[in-house]
């Protein structure tokens, strides 16, 4: 399962990819039309009252899992485009149109990409640069999304069932190279919703990567079947990111897992831009 943020007039949307298309957090949808401060409450009543209203719209929804704010996945009302055309009728809002523009723009998009995938691609780069990452940090970046998705194909064909086993495997590999889940890395970075890899530094996803790839080559070279042999394979891929990354340390005198992240304005973007692979 594919999962994305959107955004929509600086409001993120979360989102995930569901039977070929992209289906959407109807709470968050409520919160950028609504600016109502708690988005979840709003989202209870409306259902609610279409409900009592024996509207169907309610039938459109679905319980997909999304990262939550806590980091952690969980069951979260969503709607492809066609129940969010449906729903947006029932929230009297101002951005209604602009966002049902928006939302025919994202479904294209996503029949564009299923076409020619390089788009997306092209897509994400686009956003980062928007965002303001230098261009050798976007190819570290591009590069560590291909390593994981080579990763997780190979945990698929070895018989690993998809999440939460990919989670777990995944905090393996980052508590060997880093000494840190992922949850507890974006603690240390003071992150909530947002994607830990957005905020790493250059060193920090070049290690990333390093253990990804390593566990895909361990996995391969000792035929890892089922969740047992690729986590001992996960393991091994992580210590050979974590030794090396231990090495740098003794010889440059400074940690390499740093607190600083995208969203520390402005210095570090200042850093970010003008370190070099």
């Amino acid at each position: 399962m594919e999962t994305k943020l959107a955004v929509f007039q600086s409001k993120e949307i979360r989102r995930t990819l569901h039977q070929g298309e992209w289906w959407f957090s109807v709470v968050d949808v409520c919160g950028a039309l609504t600016e109502s401060a708690d988005a979840g409450a709003y989202w209870r009543k409306l259902k609610q009252r279409l409900g009592q209203e024996g509207s169907e719209v309610v039938t459109f929804c679905h319980g997909l899992k999304l990262v939550a704010p806590d980091g952690k996945l969980r069951a979260t009302d969503c709607a492809n485009t066609e129940g969010l055309f449906r729903i947006i009728q029932s929230i009297p809002s101002p951005k209604a149109e602009p966002f049902k523009r928006w939302l025919a723009k994202v479904g294209y998009e996503r029949v564009q990409e299923i076409e020619d995938p390089e788009l997306a691609t092209k897509r994400t780069r686009e956003l980062y640069r928007a965002k303001g990452y230098s261009e050798a940090w976007i190819e570290k970046r591009m590069r560590g999304i291909a390593v994981r998705a080579e990763l997780t194909e190979e945990w698929k064909n070895r018989g690993v069932n998809g999440e939460p086993e990919y989670a777990i495997l995944t905090a393996e590999i980052a508590k060997a190279a880093f000494g840190m889940t992922p949850s507890e890395y974006k603690q240390f970075k003071g992150l909530k919703r947002e994607n830990l890899r957005d905020h790493m530094t250059d060193l920090e996803l070049i290690f990333s990567m390093l253990g990804e790839a390593a566990t895909t080559e361990i996995a391969r070279k000792q035929d890892a079947q089922g969740f047992p042999e690729n986590r001992v394979a996960a393991h091994k891929g992580g210590r050979i990111a974590g030794e090396a990354r231990e090495k740098l340390e003794v010889e440059t005198g400074e940690k390499v897992s740093t607190a600083e992240n995208y969203l520390d304005e402005p210095e570090s973007r200042k850093r970010l831009k003008g370190r070099k692979p």
